[in-house]
Protein backbone atom coordinates (compact mmCIF):
# COMPACT_ATOMS: atom_id res chain seq x y z
CA UNK A 1 0.00 0.00 0.00
CA UNK A 2 1.36 3.55 -0.96
CA UNK A 3 2.07 6.11 1.57
CA UNK A 4 -0.12 9.04 0.40
CA UNK A 5 1.56 11.76 2.11
CA UNK A 6 4.96 10.75 0.20
CA UNK A 7 3.52 10.22 -2.89
CA UNK A 8 2.06 13.65 -2.92
CA UNK A 9 5.26 15.53 -1.95
CA UNK A 10 7.02 13.49 -5.00
CA UNK A 11 4.25 14.83 -7.24
CA UNK A 12 4.55 18.26 -5.86
CA UNK A 13 8.14 18.38 -5.95
CA UNK A 14 8.08 19.94 -10.02
CA UNK A 15 5.96 22.26 -9.28
CA UNK A 16 8.16 23.70 -6.78
CA UNK A 17 11.16 23.12 -9.37
CA UNK A 18 9.44 25.30 -12.06
CA UNK A 19 9.30 28.44 -9.72
CA UNK A 20 13.46 28.50 -9.80
CA UNK A 21 14.95 31.23 -11.93
CA UNK A 22 14.11 31.20 -15.44
CA UNK A 23 16.14 28.84 -17.60
CA UNK A 24 17.69 30.07 -21.04
CA UNK A 25 14.69 28.17 -22.81
CA UNK A 26 12.07 29.62 -20.51
CA UNK A 27 13.96 33.32 -21.74
CA UNK A 28 14.23 32.48 -25.37
CA UNK A 29 10.00 31.87 -25.53
CA UNK A 30 9.70 35.18 -23.46
CA UNK A 31 11.57 37.03 -25.71
CA UNK A 32 10.04 35.95 -28.76
CA UNK A 33 6.62 36.67 -26.97
CA UNK A 34 7.68 39.85 -25.72
CA UNK A 35 8.79 41.02 -29.48
CA UNK A 36 5.68 39.67 -30.84
CA UNK A 37 3.36 41.90 -28.28
CA UNK A 38 5.31 44.77 -28.79
CA UNK A 39 4.92 45.02 -32.33
CA UNK A 40 1.15 44.25 -32.12
CA UNK A 41 1.28 47.42 -30.05
CA UNK A 42 2.78 49.47 -32.91
CA UNK A 43 6.42 49.22 -31.91
CA UNK A 44 8.08 48.71 -35.51
CA UNK A 45 11.68 50.33 -35.30
CA UNK A 46 13.79 47.77 -35.74
CA UNK A 47 16.76 48.41 -33.96
CA UNK A 48 14.20 49.77 -30.90
CA UNK A 49 13.02 46.12 -30.95
CA UNK A 50 16.52 44.78 -31.20
CA UNK A 51 17.75 46.06 -28.49
CA UNK A 52 14.27 45.04 -26.13
CA UNK A 53 14.82 41.59 -27.03
CA UNK A 54 18.82 41.68 -26.05
CA UNK A 55 18.78 43.29 -22.88
CA UNK A 56 17.60 40.52 -20.44
CA UNK A 57 14.79 41.73 -18.55
CA UNK A 58 14.47 39.42 -15.56
CA UNK A 59 18.35 40.86 -14.31
CA UNK A 60 17.02 44.28 -14.02
CA UNK A 61 13.99 43.27 -11.87
CA UNK A 62 13.69 41.92 -7.92
CA UNK A 63 14.23 38.31 -7.84
CA UNK A 64 11.27 37.31 -6.86
CA UNK A 65 9.59 39.10 -9.89
CA UNK A 66 11.86 37.46 -12.05
CA UNK A 67 9.60 34.78 -13.69
CA UNK A 68 6.69 37.20 -14.68
CA UNK A 69 10.29 39.96 -16.20
CA UNK A 70 8.35 40.02 -19.47
CA UNK A 71 5.16 40.37 -18.57
CA UNK A 72 4.06 44.39 -19.66
CA UNK A 73 3.63 45.60 -16.37
CA UNK A 74 5.34 48.39 -14.10
CA UNK A 75 7.17 46.28 -10.87
CA UNK A 76 8.89 48.21 -8.03
CA UNK A 77 12.61 48.72 -7.17
CA UNK A 78 14.27 49.56 -4.16
CA UNK A 79 14.31 52.83 -2.87
CA UNK A 80 10.10 53.48 -3.60
CA UNK A 81 10.75 53.51 -7.37
CA UNK A 82 9.31 51.38 -10.26
CA UNK A 83 10.61 49.83 -13.60
CA UNK A 84 8.92 50.95 -16.57
CA UNK A 85 6.27 48.66 -18.60
CA UNK A 86 8.46 47.30 -21.22
CA UNK A 87 5.98 48.90 -23.66
CA UNK A 88 6.56 51.96 -22.23
CA UNK A 89 10.02 52.12 -22.66
CA UNK A 90 10.19 50.82 -25.93
CA UNK A 91 7.44 53.57 -26.87
CA UNK A 92 10.02 56.18 -25.47
CA UNK A 93 12.71 54.79 -27.16
CA UNK A 94 10.91 54.65 -30.83
CA UNK A 95 10.13 58.59 -29.98
CA UNK A 96 13.66 59.40 -29.15
CA UNK A 97 14.46 58.54 -32.35
CA UNK A 98 18.22 57.76 -31.19
CA UNK A 99 21.32 57.20 -33.70
CA UNK A 100 24.55 55.54 -33.38
CA UNK A 101 26.71 58.87 -33.19
CA UNK A 102 24.35 60.29 -30.23
CA UNK A 103 25.13 60.92 -26.69
CA UNK A 104 21.98 60.54 -24.32
CA UNK A 105 21.43 61.37 -20.99
CA UNK A 106 19.09 59.83 -19.52
CA UNK A 107 17.29 61.58 -16.01
CA UNK A 108 16.86 58.86 -13.19
CA UNK A 109 19.01 55.48 -13.85
CA UNK A 110 16.26 52.94 -11.40
CA UNK A 111 17.26 49.57 -12.09
CA UNK A 112 19.34 50.57 -15.42
CA UNK A 113 17.28 48.90 -18.07
CA UNK A 114 16.33 51.57 -19.69
CA UNK A 115 19.66 52.98 -19.91
CA UNK A 116 20.66 49.18 -20.89
CA UNK A 117 18.21 49.57 -23.94
CA UNK A 118 20.12 52.58 -24.88
CA UNK A 119 23.24 51.60 -24.51
CA UNK A 120 22.37 49.23 -27.40
CA UNK A 121 21.43 52.28 -30.02
CA UNK A 122 23.84 54.94 -29.12
CA UNK A 123 27.50 55.82 -28.85
CA UNK A 124 27.14 56.97 -25.37
CA UNK A 125 24.90 57.00 -22.54
CA UNK A 126 24.75 59.51 -19.19
CA UNK A 127 22.47 58.24 -16.40
CA UNK A 128 22.09 60.65 -13.41
CA UNK A 129 20.40 59.40 -10.07
CA UNK A 130 19.39 60.57 -6.79
CA UNK A 131 19.75 57.77 -5.04
CA UNK A 132 22.91 56.53 -4.40
CA UNK A 133 21.74 52.56 -3.23
CA UNK A 134 20.31 52.38 -6.98
CA UNK A 135 23.21 54.29 -8.91
CA UNK A 136 25.60 51.65 -7.53
CA UNK A 137 23.57 48.64 -7.93
CA UNK A 138 22.91 49.89 -11.72
CA UNK A 139 26.25 50.04 -12.08
CA UNK A 140 27.32 46.57 -11.05
CA UNK A 141 24.42 44.70 -13.51
CA UNK A 142 25.28 47.13 -16.94
CA UNK A 143 29.36 45.86 -15.88
CA UNK A 144 28.14 42.28 -15.65
CA UNK A 145 26.50 42.53 -18.52
CA UNK A 146 29.27 44.21 -20.74
CA UNK A 147 27.47 47.81 -21.15
CA UNK A 148 30.06 49.50 -21.28
CA UNK A 149 29.15 52.71 -22.47
CA UNK A 150 26.96 53.88 -19.94
CA UNK A 151 28.30 56.12 -17.40
CA UNK A 152 26.21 56.57 -14.05
CA UNK A 153 26.35 59.58 -12.24
CA UNK A 154 24.61 60.24 -8.43
CA UNK A 155 23.55 64.02 -8.58
CA UNK A 156 20.22 66.29 -9.34
CA UNK A 157 18.00 65.16 -12.16
CA UNK A 158 16.76 68.19 -12.92
CA UNK A 159 19.86 70.06 -13.03
CA UNK A 160 21.07 67.57 -15.54
CA UNK A 161 24.86 67.48 -16.14
CA UNK A 162 25.93 70.73 -17.28
CA UNK A 163 29.82 69.61 -17.72
CA UNK A 164 28.91 67.21 -20.34
CA UNK A 165 26.52 69.00 -22.20
CA UNK A 166 25.23 69.11 -25.05
CA UNK A 167 23.18 66.07 -25.30
CA UNK A 168 21.58 64.69 -28.80
CA UNK A 169 18.62 62.95 -26.80
CA UNK A 170 17.23 63.70 -23.68
CA UNK A 171 14.87 61.10 -21.94
CA UNK A 172 13.55 61.60 -18.50
CA UNK A 173 12.00 58.00 -16.44
CA UNK A 174 10.40 59.92 -13.59
CA UNK A 175 7.19 62.98 -13.87
CA UNK A 176 7.48 66.57 -13.91
CA UNK A 177 4.61 69.35 -13.18
CA UNK A 178 6.38 71.20 -16.29
CA UNK A 179 9.41 71.62 -18.39
CA UNK A 180 12.87 71.73 -16.30
CA UNK A 181 14.47 74.77 -17.94
CA UNK A 182 17.87 72.98 -17.18
CA UNK A 183 17.30 69.92 -19.36
CA UNK A 184 15.97 71.73 -22.15
CA UNK A 185 19.52 74.18 -22.28
CA UNK A 186 21.25 71.30 -22.38
CA UNK A 187 19.60 69.93 -25.30
CA UNK A 188 21.42 70.08 -28.69
CA UNK A 189 19.72 72.11 -31.49
CA UNK A 190 17.67 69.37 -33.31
CA UNK A 191 17.64 67.13 -30.21
CA UNK A 192 14.76 65.54 -29.01
CA UNK A 193 13.72 65.42 -25.31
CA UNK A 194 10.98 62.64 -23.68
CA UNK A 195 9.44 63.18 -20.60
CA UNK A 196 6.21 62.40 -18.60
CA UNK A 197 4.48 65.78 -17.34
CA UNK A 198 1.93 66.28 -15.17
CA UNK A 199 0.77 65.93 -11.47
CA UNK A 200 1.98 63.14 -9.57
CA UNK A 201 -1.82 61.85 -8.10
CA UNK A 202 -3.67 62.82 -11.54
CA UNK A 203 -3.36 62.96 -15.15
CA UNK A 204 -0.10 62.73 -16.99
CA UNK A 205 1.06 62.78 -20.53
CA UNK A 206 4.37 61.72 -22.55
CA UNK A 207 5.49 64.58 -24.15
CA UNK A 208 8.02 65.22 -27.12
CA UNK A 209 9.65 68.12 -27.16
CA UNK A 210 12.69 69.06 -29.86
CA UNK A 211 14.74 71.95 -29.73
CA UNK A 212 14.82 74.61 -32.69
CA UNK A 213 17.33 76.88 -33.93
CA UNK A 214 13.90 79.32 -33.01
CA UNK A 215 12.70 77.51 -30.13
CA UNK A 216 11.17 74.40 -28.79
CA UNK A 217 8.42 72.14 -30.51
CA UNK A 218 6.50 70.01 -28.08
CA UNK A 219 3.54 66.76 -29.19
CA UNK A 220 2.02 65.54 -26.41
CA UNK A 221 1.75 61.55 -27.21
CA UNK A 222 -0.03 58.85 -25.05
CA UNK A 223 -1.41 59.17 -21.53
CA UNK A 224 1.07 57.46 -18.49
CA UNK A 225 1.58 57.58 -14.98
CA UNK A 226 5.43 57.50 -13.43
CA UNK A 227 6.74 58.60 -9.64
CA UNK A 228 7.58 62.00 -9.41
CA UNK A 229 10.75 63.73 -10.60
CA UNK A 230 12.23 65.38 -7.18
CA UNK A 231 14.83 67.98 -7.38
CA UNK A 232 18.23 67.17 -5.61
CA UNK A 233 19.85 64.29 -4.33
CA UNK A 234 18.56 61.90 -1.94
CA UNK A 235 20.66 62.48 1.45
CA UNK A 236 20.16 59.06 2.32
CA UNK A 237 19.65 55.67 0.47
Amino acid sequence: MYNMSRLRAVLTLPRRLRLSAPTPLDRNVDHMKFVLDLRRRGIMDAAVLRAMEEVPRDKFVMPAHARSAYVDRAMPIACGQTISQPFVVAYMTEQLEVRPEHHVLEVGTGSGYQAAILSRLAAKVTSIERYRTLADAARIRLKALHYDNVDIIVGDGTAAVPDRALFDRIIVTAAAESVPQALVDQLTVGGIMVLPLGPHDEHQALAKIVRTEHGFERTDLIGVRFVRLLPGQAQEL
